[in-house]
Formats: C-alpha cells, structure tokens, sequence
C-alpha cells in the first residue's frame, strides 16, 4: 500500500488507527455497515461533542460524512510541521445538520478537530494499490513454460 503524499509524523499513529478502522467496516458483503457505523458514531457525538477528546481517530470517522474538504487546495498548504486550525479551516465545509456540534468541538478541542480534518484529508487521497516488489537482482526471469521441472512429462 502506498500514500500519494507522505502522513507527516504527527499524524502518522492516529492515521493507521483511522485506516484500520474505516477499512474493517468497509465490507463488501455488507455494504451498510460502514455507513451505519459512521452514521451511530456521530450521534454519539452529537449527544456528547467531548465524546473523543484525545482519540483524534474516532472523531475523523465521527464526522467524516459530515465535512467536506477542499482537499485539491489543503494540499497546497505546508503541513510537514503541525499547522494551526486557522491555517486549515478555509478549506473545510460542514454539513447544516453537523453545525453546532462541530462548533462544540472546534470550541472545546480544536487541535484534535484539526488533526481529525487531517485524517480524512489523507484517508480521501489515499492510495490502497499495493507497491510492486522489487525484483532480486539474483533472481533471474524463466519462461516456466518452456521449462520442464520433471525428467519424464508422460502424464
């Protein structure tokens, strides 16, 4: 698997959490899981904004479906060092329904409300191909089909 941007280390802990996560609910033989999952989470959230004060993970997931992000033009900002809320919040949109409580949190634990916008950034661009190997330089290419491993192919 691969980023197409790096995770800066200030998020990397928290993003494998979030990718773990988002990806044991993404479940092709039940396609609502994950979905319903995010949809609970929030109300969860919305009943309690300080639910996932210090589990930046959870609130990604919380209000992934409730934000939108300008992800094209967050990724021209410099975010290598900890940015600050107001360096990243121009390019965050929120849902009408998910107003107040994203206030709440924004009032109450901006810095984990950042981070969270963060993971979904780099969730949203992430890329799950996995890498090619790298071929041995010892190894070398045989055409299997043109080699016999047995001494008698009488079968």
């Amino acid at each position: 698997m691969q980023l197409e941007a790096n995770v800066p280390d200030y998020l990397s802990g928290d993003f494998s959490m979030y990718l773990e996560n988002m990806t044991s609910y993404d479940d092709p033989e039940n396609p609502d899981l994950l979905t319903n999952y995010l949809s609970s989470l929030f109300d969860q959230l919305q009943k309690m904004p300080s639910l996932f004060n210090g589990m930046v993970d959870q609130l990604a997931m919380a209000i992934s479906t409730k934000v939108r992000i300008d992800s094209e033009n967050l990724a021209k900002v410099t975010i290598t060092k900890e940015p600050t809320w107001a360096e990243i919040k121009p390019f965050v949109g929120v849902h009408a329904d998910a107003r107040a409580c994203i206030t709440a949190i924004m009032t109450q634990s901006e810095r984990d409300l950042k981070n969270a916008i963060l993971l979904i950034h780099f969730y949203n661009s992430y890329d799950a191909t996995p890498l090619k190997a790298e071929s041995d330089e010892n190894e070398q290419d045989q055409d299997y089909d043109s080699v016999s491993f047995f001494e008698n192919d009488n079968y």
